[in-house]
């Protein structure tokens, strides 16, 4: 039973290719009737050409010539070079000064040294100032010399000025007599400046340095 069923599938079918070809042809029909129609339509009037014509312009006027001047009257081509402006420079005539006339050469011409011109010496700098000596103040009591007794006994008072050289130790190196009222006040005050008498050195510009010294001395009787 199932072996001529499948026996009966490979044979050939007329009804079912005439169908096909019937339904193909319907299609092309169909798209044949279905393209739109194109119809040419003509203008109703022709078209009328207009030939306009246009004229020419004319040619344009000859220049003429400029006049030839006669041969006397040729132009002359003239340059005017611009004139610089210079300031006048006065003469150097006035300015050079009239040189003496040189002597006549010699033998002796440039022997000469000429006379010899000593010149001034330079000032010395000023030196620093210089500063006095001054009693020291830890030797105020020995100042004072001892009263002559002579002097004394007679009730005498005296003034003695002395002078004294004072070295850079602040000790009296010298002592000179300007004036005394006797030879005695002026021996006791020798005396104490030379052995008691104690300064602070002179200075120049800081510096410790011997000087000179004036004193004056009175001698005054206690009542």
């Amino acid at each position: 039973m199932y072996a001529d069923r499948h026996a009966q599938t490979n044979r050939f079918n007329p009804a079912g290719l005439t169908a096909a070809i019937a339904i193909n042809a319907a299609v092309i029909a169909g798209l044949m009737f279905s393209s739109p129609t194109i119809i040419a339509k003509l203008p109703r009037d022709p078209l009328t050409l207009i030939d306009v014509y246009t004229p020419e312009p004319p040619p344009p006027e000859p220049v003429p010539d400029p006049p030839t001047p006669p041969r006397g009257q040729q132009p002359v081509e003239r340059i005017d070079t611009p004139i610089p402006l210079v300031k006048p420079v006065a003469s150097t005539d006035s300015l050079v000064p009239t040189m003496p006339s040189l002597p006549p050469a010699g033998t002796d011409t440039g022997v000469g040294t000429g006379p010899v011109v000593i010149a001034d010496p330079l000032p010395p700098p000023p030196l620093p100032v210089l500063v006095d000596p001054a009693f020291d103040p830890r030797y105020a009591s020995a100042i004072q010399p001892i009263y002559p007794a002579a002097e004394r006994r007679a009730e005498h008072e005296g003034r003695v000025t002395i002078r004294v050289l004072v070295g850079i130790d602040g000790r009296v190196k010298q002592a000179e007599r300007i004036s005394a009222t006797s030879d005695a006040f002026w021996q006791a005050t020798r005396e104490r400046a030379l052995s008691a008498w104690r300064f602070k050195p002179g200075t120049r510009g800081g510096i410790p340095v011997e000087a000179w010294r004036t004193l004056t001395l009175t001698f005054v009787l206690e009542q």
